[in-house]
């Protein structure tokens, strides 16, 4: 069900690094995307994607990760992604791309979690490294990185308390707990007959 599968598809932040994500599977969820919808069907985005240890330890060298965990640097050796997709923009097609590369992350994040995968949406990211790194030429604006892979953590929704805070925190078992807001807190207002 739709619902699950939403559900279930949360941000990853540790992995197990050893367990491989294949070039094939890549290609399938990028395909996924590729079919979502895009702004005046214009279909400006193109990717980048790795499976390989040593280009993966590169582009990790230029991302950043949760905020709101002050004390963690992300991912420790052995714990960080197999995989991982960037979405550029291309300027050359489009200036703008709108909300594209977020309905194109969601579909790659959603095919991933029904394959047994996680992963994460990382726009902290340096930028200009990234791109000297991986020699993406100038046309093309670096949107998002999706890190990819096996998950080795638990992740659990629960409801905003009483103070507002949405700060999301891991427990003693390091268990990633994430606050959301109510139904009935987000709905402005409804009309029905």
């Amino acid at each position: 069900m739709l619902e699950d599968l939403i559900r279930e598809t949360r941000s990853i932040r540790r992995f197990y690094q050893d367990v491989p994500t294949s070039m094939d599977t890549l290609r399938e969820l990028v395909n996924l995307a590729r079919m979502s919808a895009s702004k005046g069907n214009a279909q400006p985005l193109k990717y980048v994607l790795s499976s390989d240890p040593a280009t993966n330890a590169k582009i990790f060298a230029h991302t950043r990760w949760a905020a709101y965990l002050k004390d963690w640097n992300g991912p420790a050796e052995g714990e960080r992604p197999s995989a991982y997709v960037i979405i550029l923009g291309d300027t050359e097609i489009s200036r703008s791309f709108g909300c594209d590369q977020g309905i194109a992350a969601q579909s790659i994040m959603l095919g991933a979690t029904e394959r047994g995968l996680g992963g994460c949406m990382l726009g902290g990211l340096d930028g200009q490294g990234l791109r000297e790194t991986l020699d993406i030429p100038q046309r093309y604006r670096i949107l998002l990185v999706l890190a990819l892979g096996r998950p080795r953590e638990s992740v659990v929704l629960e409801e905003v308390g009483p103070g507002g805070d949405v700060t999301y925190y891991r427990d003693e078992n390091g268990v990633h707990h994430v606050p959301k807001r109510s139904l009935d807190d987000i709905i402005l207002k409804e009309w029905a007959e």
